[in-house]
């Protein structure tokens, strides 16, 4: 017999888990305020990222909790991306608490060292970034420094979050991965689409750094987990603009009417809410393969291969409709596009994920 159908409907821990963190953002992390930060030097929003992942424990989820952590799986962790994504927040919770995180827990010669760098960011005292390019796939090469004797040389491009890091895992070219704290680098920002979740330029110059263990299936574990959740993050964002599209075209009235009434419209909205609901089943499925660390490559495979356009495509659809006032600075939609266009290359495109999947199916065929 095959492995039973995982369950996908949410338990009443994770609703609850879900209202908790959607209290929490509502209260502090209104859209205003997201484009303000938006518009400043300092994108990061640390006292959410307190409240979030030190007062609510959000930030170590996925560590046991014999290593400091609250023990849940990637079921509660992608409950709260889809949170953050419905908020756009400008948190490092995929960064720190999924990818870093997950390259660590990967890490089982890292002794000392690396136990501690896990409990840090597991009580959220710290922040750290795998510093490996947002765009790179699971499967694909990536960027390392070269080391010699433990100092660390070069240059890594596209690293999000870099500059809210405590302390960066970066791949060496002696197969390490090696811990370096943010005082041994040097972070310059590189334009980004989405100024919520901003990239970096990270120049090693004799950055001095502790190897916790082998850097290629730290960083697979890391990306492979970071594009499974990040369906969840989309699924955030398109639930928000059917959902604000929605209201909005209930209330805007046209010849004495709503808008919404308009057949035409009715048709685009009924389309986007299916492709809205594939979109959960994708993601959630890829939520739960990685909890159950089964077939967890195809669920992340597929989720990706499709996340991405429906993301894009609602937010899209989101600023269409919202008409003149959709295209203005005030309103909040050209953060959800921008951060759907972005996610839509993170951790690998769409067309990267379909020819993994289809050299996974070729691999498997008899």
């Amino acid at each position: 017999m095959g492995n039973p159908q995982p369950d996908l409907l949410y338990s009443e821990e994770e609703e609850a888990l879900r209202a908790a963190v959607r209290d929490l953002l509502t209260d502090h992390c209104d859209a205003a305020g997201v484009i303000s930060r938006a518009e400043s030097g300092t994108p990061h929003d640390l006292a959410l990222w307190k409240s979030l992942a030190d007062g609510m424990g959000l930030a170590g989820l996925l560590v046991p909790e014999d290593r400091g952590g609250q023990g849940a799986t990637h079921r509660e962790a992608a409950v709260v991306l889809e949170e953050l994504g419905r908020a756009v927040a400008p948190v490092p919770y995929l960064t720190s608490a999924v990818v870093a995180t997950e390259a660590l827990l990967a890490c089982t010669d890292g002794g000392a060292d690396g136990e501690g760098v896990l409990a840090s960011l597991a009580s959220a005292r710290r922040i750290g970034v795998l510093a490996v390019g947002l765009h790179t796939a699971p499967g694909a090469a990536f960027a390392t420094a070269r080391a010699v004797d433990g100092v660390l040389h070069g240059e890594l491009t596209g690293i999000a979050d870099a500059a809210a890091a405590d302390v960066l895992l970066v791949p060496a070219d002696d197969g390490g991965l090696y811990a370096v704290e943010a005082a041994e680098v040097t972070v310059t920002g590189q334009t980004s689409l989405d100024l919520t979740r901003p990239v970096a330029t990270v120049v090693l110059d004799g950055a001095r750094g502790r190897r916790l263990g082998d850097a290629e299936p730290a960083v697979r574990r890391a990306l492979r987990a970071g594009a499974g959740l990040l369906a969840s993050e989309q699924l955030g964002v398109a639930e928000w603009a059917l959902t604000e599209t929605v209201r909005y075209l209930k209330d805007r009235r046209q010849f004495n009417r709503p808008v919404g009434g308009f057949q035409a419209l009715k048709h685009r909205l009924a389309q986007l809410w299916l492709e809205v609901v594939n979109l959960r089943a994708a993601a959630r499925n890829a939520a739960a393969a990685l909890s159950a660390d089964q077939d967890t490559e195809v669920a992340v495979a597929v989720a990706q291969a499709y996340a991405g356009q429906v993301a894009v495509h609602a937010a899209e659809e989101a600023l269409q409709l919202h008409a003149g006032i959709g295209m203005t600075w005030e309103h909040p939609v050209h953060l959800y596009l921008k951060r759907a266009k972005a996610d839509s290359i993170a951790y690998g495109t769409a067309g990267a994920h379909r020819e993994a999947l289809a050299e996974l199916v070729d691999l498997r065929a008899p």
